[in-house]
């Protein structure tokens, strides 16, 4: 909240420095480590592990369900895989602001009382039993603040109504982590108002990213990206409005699922206009493997949130739906009896691809269909119609809650946003309802083309392919089109993301003949420069409809699996 007699700059500041300050001292980079790393333009691997001991190094390479599965045949200590991914976290922050809170001690004490739990029982206090998960900095957390990128909200928590919450409140989903036996130990950075595709505010500054620093992480779950791509954590969770656990897992070369809303819990989590209710936004995981987020759902489902958010669905994790798309490929992902029938989205006819991303598409598509499994161009309702209402939803508020928080501390909007969300009135009630009957049309459009796809060979889709943004991780300042992550968000379809390959200065050349569909279109081809670009990660959205999570996350271990194959 507004310090009296204190600028908005100097509470930012005294934020960052007292961030810093719980860093163990030892893991602290000297000024010229500081130095040499503001002038990398990777830093991803080698780089980040100079800076580690070999056990620190043997413990971050595991992904999840391998950590816990050390764990528990005690083969490592929660104290020991706590400490080494505290102190990677610790060296990203430094060199790439990715972090908002940090409460390592908190959860170096967690781990250790893990570990005597262990000792004295014999057994785990659950399935995720000693694994560190990072949180974007929505969710509340005993004792730790919650800015959400705000200056006004630096000290307590925001959202809260009742100013003796502050530091006491807990989102749902850190209840039911913490009952599965997590370790939580940092909240990960974000853009202000969270309605960006990269990650920038006031308190922080910038986060890039880290495979090439010249491009952005994403957006909003941002720092959770860069964290992960540095591996400080191994599984995390962010939300999803628009593209936000998307964006940066394909940015980042990760990979995410977003669920359909009321699918995991969002009750006491922190969001930007709380009150617009039409379209969602969902809690959703990233996660350096795709079996990772499996297990995270799988892990979250078994608690029944359902019985403690009313918002819930009450559908607990159904095995027997990925069982049996799985056992309709090999384990390299060839078909096996009945194969898939994939769509492939190649254009939104809005604005096309960049070189990169139409190499990636293709290479996912020529996988799968090596694999014996059918491929179809997919070509639905025009995407534009989706982002329209959409965005109009995003934005009906006339972005008054968006100035509610800056006016705590008196901050001004990024330079990024000052257009986007000037304070205007907001949407009346007749627009509103007209714009829900528009959405829930382009819905049933939608959910028609699908089905039609039957029509041709008595099988329907089983999942569409279709690019996450049409550029890989993006130039700061330069994402023009988020048609392609916004449309799902009007369905609340189930979406994973995979990482695919990266840009490549020697393949994806810039083609001079390219004709532009439109004037958005000229603008984001413009854009395009090999050789920044070069070492951008380029992912892939696999897409199944509303709360076909189960299924969504098996049909992208398939094509995961034929990918593999052939990149072999």
């Amino acid at each position: 909240m507004r310090v009296e007699g204190s600028s908005w700059e100097d509470q930012a500041a005294a934020k960052r420095e007292s961030v810093l300050a719980k860093i163990n001292p030892d893991w602290r980079l000297s000024p010229t480590e500081l130095e040499h790393a503001s002038h990398q333009r990777k830093f991803t691997g080698g780089y980040m592990e100079k800076f580690l001991e070999s056990q620190d190094i043997s413990i971050i390479s595991l992904d999840s369900e391998e950590l816990v599965t050390e764990i528990k045949n005690g083969k490592l200590s929660s104290l020991s895989v706590a400490t080494a991914f505290c102190k990677t976290a610790a060296i990203a922050h430094q060199i790439n602001n990715c972090l908002h809170e940090i409460f390592f001690e908190q959860a170096l004490e967690r781990a250790a009382y893990l570990d005597k739990y262990y000792a004295e029982n014999g057994t785990t206090l659950g399935p995720l039993h000693g694994l560190p998960i990072s949180l974007k900095d929505q969710f509340h957390v005993k004792g730790v603040d919650t800015t959400m990128g705000y200056v006004g909200w630096i000290g307590s928590n925001l959202g809260i109504k009742d100013p003796s919450q502050a530091h006491n409140i807990e989102s749902e989903i850190a209840k039911e982590l913490l009952s599965l036996g997590v370790v939580l130990y940092c909240k990960t950075s974000l853009p202000q108002t969270l309605l960006f595709g990269e990650t920038k505010n006031n308190i922080i500054g910038e986060t890039l990213n880290p495979h090439n620093r010249n491009l952005s992480c994403g957006g909003s779950s941002g720092g959770e990206g860069v964290l992960q791509a540095l591996r400080g954590s191994s599984l995390g969770v962010g939300t999803d409005i628009g593209g936000s656990v998307r964006i940066p897992a394909a940015f980042n070369g990760i990979f995410s699922v977003k669920p359909t809303p009321e699918r995991i819990s969002y009750r006491d989590v922190a969001n930007n206009n709380p009150g617009e209710n039409t379209y969602r936004s969902t809690v959703g995981f990233l996660s350096t493997s795709l079996d990772g987020l499996g297990l995270m759902l799988k892990s979250v489902l078994s608690t029944s949130p359902w019985l403690r958010d009313p918002a819930v669905v009450p559908i607990p994790f159904r095995q027997d739906v990925v069982d049996t798309y799985l056992s309709r490929a090999t384990p390299d992902g060839a078909a096996r009896g009945n194969p898939l029938k994939l769509g492939v989205l190649w254009s939104d006819n809005v604005v096309g691809l960049h070189p990169p991303i139409l190499r990636g598409l293709r290479m996912v598509a020529d996988a799968v269909h090596k694999g014996g499994h059918k491929v179809i161009d997919w070509t639905p309702p025009p995407q534009q119609d989706a982002k329209r209402i959409h965005l109009a939803f995003l934005k009906a508020d006339g972005a008054h809650d968006i100035h509610t928080q800056l006016d705590l501390s008196g901050e001004p909007l990024i330079s990024d946003l000052r257009e986007s969300f000037k304070l205007k009135p907001p949407m009346n009630l007749l627009e509103y309802q007209d714009l829900t009957l528009q959405g829930l049309e382009y819905e049933a459009k939608y959910s028609d083309y699908w089905n039609s796809t039957e029509s041709e060979d008595g099988q329907i889709v089983d999942a569409v392919i279709m690019p996450v943004a049409p550029h890989a991780a993006v130039i700061p300042g330069k994402y023009y089109h988020t048609a392609y992550t916004e449309v799902l968000n009007l369905m609340n379809y189930s979406v994973v993301v995979i990482p695919v390959t990266k840009a490549d200065k020697n393949i994806d050349v810039f083609d001079d003949d390219y004709k532009p569909l439109n004037e958005d279109d000229e603008q984001n081809w413009k854009a395009y420069d090999p050789e920044i670009y070069h070492g951008g990660p380029v992912g892939v959205q696999i897409v199944a409809r509303k709360f076909e999570e189960e299924k969504v996350l098996a049909v992208a271990k398939i094509v995961c699996a034929a990918l593999e194959k052939a990149k072999i």
